[in-house]
């Protein structure tokens, strides 16, 4: 459990950027789909974190796609995320 609070705390951090807008995504997707996922859902995550923060405001609000389909897969499952929660 320790271990679990200690690795969401450092999620949320990472999901902190420069634009309001991603911190919204990222965190609303960290609130009620990450817990959830799998394995390999969560390292898709992951690796999306590393991307700039152009790149994400593009893909998120859909005025982009990624190449990558592993980003575009955990792409479209946080677009949903986002519009089915409150």
């Amino acid at each position: 459990i320790m271990q679990d609070t200690i690795e969401m705390n450092r999620l949320r951090l990472a999901c902190r950027r420069g634009m309001l807008e991603l911190d919204l995504f990222l965190n609303r997707y960290l609130d009620t789909g990450y817990r959830q996922a799998d394995e390999a859902e969560k390292a898709l995550f992951e690796t999306l974190l590393g991307c700039e923060d152009p790149d994400l405001f593009a893909w998120l609000t859909g005025k982009d796609t990624p190449k990558d389909p592993g980003l575009h897969k955990i792409v479209s499952i946080i677009q949903r995320s986002a519009i089915l929660s409150p």
